[in-house]
């Protein structure tokens, strides 16, 4: 019986820290835009230390790969369509991405702070 408890407890706390990272994620949604081979906005700043969702929206007729090392992201995303990435945490810092097919253009770095 005891051992029933601390296992529903451990699944309560579970749910609930789940359930309060899931909230926290939707709260922190943010939104990038393609367009003319450029993101719009080029610095999106987001709350460090708490999860967030990021969507690319992508304006452009033809694909573009949102690429960036320091996010752990890699995604073509296809003209006239969108991708949705779930942010881990971020410490405070500065991190940069780029359109791998327009990477002249198409840069810009999320802020963390």
């Amino acid at each position: 019986m005891r051992f029933l408890k601390r296992d529903y407890f451990v699944g309560v706390l579970v749910a609930s820290v789940l359930g309060i990272s899931a909230a926290a994620a939707a709260e922190n949604a943010f939104t990038l835009t393609i367009k003319d081979h450029r993101f719009e906005p080029a610095e999106l700043r987001v709350p460090a230390n708490q999860p967030a969702t990021l969507t690319v929206k992508n304006l452009d007729a033809t694909p573009e790969e949102f690429e960036s090392k320091s996010l752990r992201i890699e995604k073509v995303i296809p003209g006239n369509s969108e991708a949705t990435f779930t942010l881990r945490p971020l410490k405070a810092g500065r991190y940069k991405f780029e359109g791998e097919f327009h990477d002249n253009t198409a840069k810009g770095e999320v802020i963390a702070e």
